[in-house]
């Protein structure tokens, strides 16, 4: 994709500034690929393209935030959990966004490209949201 002389690409979007994603091992590839088929630009790395099968939960968020790509798990139960951890241990991270295994997969690759089109990675940051409603999750102190 081309861009010009500001730095922006022919989608509109400004160079440097896109959300990029992770899927974790337990993550639907037919959501990955849903959404690489509607938005080829997106950069929506898998499981496999990253080597995360078999990876402790700590460690694929670890890679994803060194990568600067925001998690996309269907982990509902341990992952935010985690999530939590690592920013307790004063360690941040691009974002988790966390979908349920039952979630309509046309909603959720719909999600993750309103995501990836709106938001700026700043505001995902050290956040966590479910998809596909986008409603942010509060940790308790």
């Amino acid at each position: 994709m081309g861009e010009d002389s500001k730095g922006q690409g022919r989608d509109g979007r400004f160079a440097g500034l896109s959300v990029r994603f992770q899927a974790d091992a337990d993550f639907n590839f037919d959501i990955v690929r849903a959404v690489r088929l509607r938005e080829p630009s997106i950069d929506f790395a898998s499981a496999t393209d990253s080597k995360l099968r078999g990876m402790p939960d700590f460690e694929v968020l670890e890679r994803a935030a060194v990568a600067g790509r925001i998690l996309v798990s269907h982990d509902c139960r341990t992952m935010p959990n985690h999530f939590r951890q690592r920013l307790g241990a004063g360690m941040g991270s691009p974002g988790l966004l966390v979908v349920g295994q039952d979630a309509p997969l046309a909603l959720v690759a719909d999600s993750i490209i309103v995501v990836w089109s709106l938001a700026d990675p700043g505001d995902l940051r050290d956040q966590v949201y479910r998809l596909p409603s986008l409603v942010r999750h509060v940790f308790g102190r």
